[in-house]
């Protein structure tokens, strides 16, 4: 089944507000044969959370967003992506949370196919920053951005990343500790 990005704003820029958000996501999936939350990563400033969800259809996942409530702010998606450098099935598994997430909005000219290449070439070079770990990224079908997860030890190290891959930076978020997704199972 394909993937789906929501970015939601909670209402509430709190970890409660956060909580709230990733509550209601836990319970509108929870009891939906055709939608499952697969992550969840919090902002460390609780301004914004992304989710993935795996479900049948773009529709499908839409229909996720009126159960949010007054707990979400803004809500932008459903976008569909495609989960690179990770495997979906470890990912459920593990339910590991990142310490950083880079967003990168593709420039109009970069295809999927050109993303992918480029993408397997400058993948070794991240073995010049060794106290970065790449974790997973989410490009979205449509690729106007992706979303990269990183655990390193500060943002200085995922801007080195970044920079020995050839890739820029257009936002970086700090993620809060843990994947309050996995704590709501």
């Amino acid at each position: 089944m394909p993937l789906f990005l929501l970015e939601i704003e909670p209402s509430t820029p709190t970890r409660e507000g956060s909580q709230g958000v990733i509550d209601a996501l836990a319970a509108a999936t929870g009891g939906s044969a055709s939608t499952e939350l697969i992550e969840s990563q919090v902002a460390a400033d609780h301004s914004r959370l992304f989710a993935i969800l795996e479900s049948g259809s773009a529709a499908d996942a839409a229909a996720i967003t009126p159960a949010l409530g007054e707990a979400a702010g803004a809500v932008q998606g459903p976008d569909e992506v495609r989960l690179v450098g990770a495997e979906l099935e470890d990912i459920k598994a593990l339910r590991r949370g990142a310490g950083f997430l880079v967003e990168w909005d593709i420039p109009a000219e970069i295809t999927m196919e050109k993303y992918l290449a480029r993408k397997k070439a400058n993948a070794p070079k991240y073995a010049q920053v060794p106290e970065t770990s790449f974790l997973r990224t989410y490009v979205r079908e449509d690729t106007a951005k992706c979303l990269c997860f990183y655990d390193a030890p500060d943002e200085d190290a995922v801007v080195r990343a970044r920079e020995a891959v050839e890739t820029p930076i257009d936002r970086i978020w700090a993620l809060g500790a843990i994947d309050l997704g996995a704590q709501s199972r």
